[in-house]
């Protein structure tokens, strides 16, 4: 797409005007043309026609004849579009050109008024703007049943024990629900990062033309209104160079993308044979051909793989942007591929870790045996020492070691040492100290604002429930 606006015929030569006496050479045809990816544009490129064809008939910068057969005309080609597909020709470039080529065969000259008072170049700007608007609607919607689905499970296993872990290794007992909740805080946020990209982007460049604005009358705040803009935007200069919406868009979607990673790599372990905490769903697994008891995550590999496609594409456009001057330059093209291919891997992970959530089994006996382990509860055992023997808490953390130690040459929980072995260690404890060192104990207490414990588990689980308004 560029800023050759002349639109006197259907061929490409001739919506290029009398500037160029030569077609163009078969490597400049197919470089420059963008139709095999822009074409998803057609839905916003003729609701951006249809607007802007309203605002100049209203002005009387168009008769009403021909605006109303320029209206007529356009949602023939939307139908023709909707029915058979956008299709591909090369010679035209791009969706602006090939609309307007097929509007051109339908009602005749009267096409050619179309394109008065604006420029592909805020025309792109604009049909961008509303997809990448569309984008965001859909992705919201699909973080919010993902949340739904993490909520419900929640809910569920509210009280169901199972590690927490740091580094990977053994810290204290948490609960499954709480476990669950953490990734909700993490889509929330994501859902947030899409919602302040939707407001930035959310002011109409058309009318901006190519660079200058336009000598004509036009009512570009009859434009911004009819297409759900706020307002129009401010700067010509700017409206058409800026593409800050798109790479807002792919920031959060990058983001967003990490989060959907990290939980993929939690199912992909819970489900590994050495921990068996989870039984995936056969909708998202794969079988072996070689090995036929195997059973593979791929559904989540792919997720985890597909989070580095997405930071790639956010990659690529900010280099493409980086150097580049005002006011539009053909480099911008480039600016729509990583977009679209980082919505539809997005949308093909949230769906895929939803459907994860929703499904998968958890085998809540293993995850508490393996709570068991690793002496999860050995804060528990220090942080009764401080409460209840009063004594400091790097002096309590030097018994609590020591404690640990004797119980792993025992081969032991702390909770099955010997009330006589702890006094050994140190004469403070006594048999009330039992009572904090069961998993059960453990998360029970952590009863702090956003802590693991059951009862504080289930009121975010109704907070977000009824956020989300599944109450």
């Amino acid at each position: 797409m560029s800023d050759r606006d002349n639109s006197k015929g259907v061929g490409s030569n001739a919506m290029w005007g009398g500037r160029f006496a030569d077609g163009p050479s078969s490597i400049m045809r197919e470089i420059n043309a963008s139709i095999p990816f822009d074409k998803a544009l057609w839905p916003q490129d003729i609701a951006a026609s249809k607007a802007h064809v309203t605002m100049l008939g209203a002005q009387g910068i168009v008769s009403a004849e021909d605006t109303q057969a320029i209206l007529g005309g356009l949602d023939a080609v939307a139908a023709e579009f909707a029915a058979n597909g956008v299709p591909e020709d090369w010679d035209l470039e791009d969706i602006h050109m090939t609309t307007e080529s097929r509007l051109a065969e339908l009602i005749g000259p009267a096409a050619g008024r179309l394109h008065t008072a604006r420029s592909r170049n805020d025309q792109v700007a604009t049909d961008f703007r509303l997809w990448v608007r569309d984008a965001i609607d859909q992705v919201d919607a699909g973080l919010a049943a993902q949340q739904k689905a993490l909520v419900t499970r929640a809910g569920e296993h509210a009280a169901s024990i199972m590690p927490g872990f740091t580094h990977l290794q053994t810290a204290q007992p948490v609960t499954l629900g709480h476990h669950l909740m953490a990734y909700y805080e993490m889509i929330q946020r994501d859902r947030s990062r899409f919602a302040d990209a939707r407001a930035r982007l959310n002011r109409s460049p058309l009318g901006s033309a190519a660079l200058a604005g336009t000598g004509f009358a036009i009512d570009r705040e009859m434009t911004a209104q009819a297409l759900g803009f706020d307002s129009p935007t401010d700067n010509s200069l700017d409206a058409v160079s800026d593409r800050d919406f798109a790479l807002d868009y792919l920031m959060a979607a990058a983001q967003c993308s990490l989060h959907l990673s990290r939980l993929a790599e939690e199912f992909i372990i819970w489900a590994s044979q050495p921990f068996g905490f989870a039984t995936l769903p056969d909708t998202l697994s794969t079988g072996s051909s070689i090995m036929p008891q195997k059973k593979n995550p791929d559904a989540a590999e792919l997720v985890r793989g597909h989070s580095g496609r997405i930071v790639g594409c956010l990659t690529a456009l900010m280099v493409t942007m980086k150097g580049l001057p005002l006011a539009y330059s053909k480099d911008m093209q480039d600016d729509k591929p990583p977009v679209f291919e980082a919505a539809g891997l997005l949308a093909l992970s949230i769906a895929a870790m939803t459907g994860m959530v929703a499904d998968t089994n958890f085998r809540t006996d293993r995850m508490r045996e393996a709570a068991e382990l690793g002496y999860a509860t050995a804060t528990d055992l220090a942080d009764w020492l401080v409460r209840e023997a009063d004594i400091p808490f790097r002096e309590a953390h030097h018994i609590t070691g020591a404690a640990v130690k004797l119980a792993e040459e025992q081969g032991v929980a702390l909770d099955q040492l010997a009330l006589a072995d702890l006094q050994a260690i140190d004469s403070r404890v006594d048999e009330r100290v039992y009572s904090a060192l069961s998993v059960e104990a453990s998360v029970a207490a952590r009863t702090s604002h956003g802590g693991t414990a059951p009862v504080q588990v289930r009121i975010r689980v109704a907070e977000a429930r009824n956020a989300l308004g599944m109450e």
